[in-house]
């Protein structure tokens, strides 16, 4: 399915230079095969989006032990250690070739609390303060790294939710009564992975909605 998706966008692109490559961010090899795949292939990257992410409920007074760790290890897995590691093996190369950006894709949950799903919570604010660190790590490297946050947004992994008991109810979170389009979320990485912004280093970016407000 996801590789499917890939290739349908990849068909949309204009011009050449463009691929698809896969991987399991779960298996630390596989990520670092997987960057020098895409270096072998390109010659080197400037833009590392880190957007692969899971949300799975696990409400800690109706979960076992056992689901509890997994769930737990699943998700902190996907969510922050596949990031991490992803930003590793790029960043040996940004380092070589003068520089970069990273955005990565937290959330709003990193801030309101997820009580259904506390792991998925807890990987984005992981995440968030990972931003923030390689942001003062890398900037003297010239490699630039920024948080996006989005609230819910039009996509299959919120579908379910959104076609739900409780769409109306999350559409309304928000005071323009919907939830984000995937373009209004892709808008701000293109900002954020463009020149212009090097002076956001370090910063979480809100995409929300005004669904959930921080000071």
């Amino acid at each position: 399915k996801g590789e499917a998706k890939a290739t349908e966008t990849l068909n949309l692109l204009r011009g050449d230079g463009h691929i698809v490559l896969q991987a399991d961010i779960k298996d630390p090899e596989a990520t670092r095969d997987f960057v020098n795949a895409a270096i072998a292939k390109m010659g080197r990257i400037d833009i590392l989006v880190n957007n692969a992410g899971i949300f799975k409920t696990h409400i800690v007074s109706e979960t076992s032990y056992e689901q509890w760790r997994n769930l737990w290890r699943e998700t902190l897995t996907v969510n922050l250690d596949g990031p991490a590691n992803l930003t590793f093996c790029v960043v040996e190369h940004m380092m070589k070739q003068g520089g970069g950006r990273i955005v990565n894709i937290s959330s709003r949950g990193a801030f309101r609390g997820e009580p259904q799903a506390p792991a998925y919570g807890a990987s984005k604010a992981g995440l968030n303060a990972f931003s923030q660190s390689m942001a003062k790590a890398l900037a003297p490297h010239n490699i630039f790294v920024y948080a996006v946050a989005p609230g819910f947004v039009d996509t299959d992994m919120a579908a379910e939710s959104l076609a739900g008991p409780k769409g109306d109810e999350i559409r309304s979170q928000s005071p323009l009564g919907r939830v984000a389009r995937p373009e209004e979320v892709a808008h701000t990485v293109l900002f954020l992975a463009s020149d212009g912004s090097e002076f956001l280093t370090g910063g979480i970016v809100d995409v929300n909605g005004a669904s959930y407000l921080r000071s």
